[in-house]
């Protein structure tokens, strides 16, 4: 098993959780580098605000994605107990798995929305003046289209896990 996952989580489940915040980083390898000026762009991020949002972006972006690990380790059933006023209360599922799969949603309702308005500005050369810079600029985006799908089936071992009936709930140990 990866890291602290809990035992019992399906191993391919456990890959796909650990496997978003690894796809999610080269994006925002490209945003950091765009806002220290490198040239992966036509145009740098120069103002103060601009390499703040992107840099705030990159930071919320990854933190997310951080959060999909919850669905395969003990974090993810219990609040850990350093965390004030929630700390050792059990997580409820439908509430994980209703905001996880609400998130996979969105994701693909952007990944959809900047594919159509960013695809047009690549094919066009207005995000990129080189031929390097358009290869950098997908290689480093693609694998985003990866996140909905993973956190979507990663969100539903967790569901099965979390809900499914336990022996004592069938009433297998209690001798009925």
């Amino acid at each position: 098993m990866m890291g602290n996952a809990i035992s019992g989580v399906p191993r391919w489940a456990v890959r796909a959780a650990y496997a978003v915040p690894l796809l999610t980083l080269p994006s925002g390898l490209w945003r950091i580098a765009l806002a220290a000026g490198l040239p992966v762009a036509s145009e740098p991020v120069r103002t103060g605000w601009g390499v703040a949002y992107v840099l705030v972006l990159t930071a919320v972006t990854e933190g997310l994605a951080l959060l999909t690990l919850g669905l395969v380790q003990p974090w993810g059933e219990v609040v850990p107990r350093w965390i004030p006023l929630v700390g050792g209360r059990a997580v409820r599922p439908l509430a994980v798995v209703a905001a996880a799969l609400a998130g996979a949603c969105l994701l693909s309702a952007l990944s959809l929305l900047v594919g159509f308005v960013q695809g047009g500005n690549l094919a066009d050369g207005a995000l990129t003046d080189t031929r390097a810079q358009s290869v950098l600029l997908v290689v480093c985006y693609t694998p985003l289209l990866a996140w909905a799908p993973l956190l979507t089936v990663s969100a539903i071992a967790y569901y099965r896990r979390r809900t499914a009936p336990t022996p004592v709930q069938d009433g297998v140990l209690e001798g009925r």
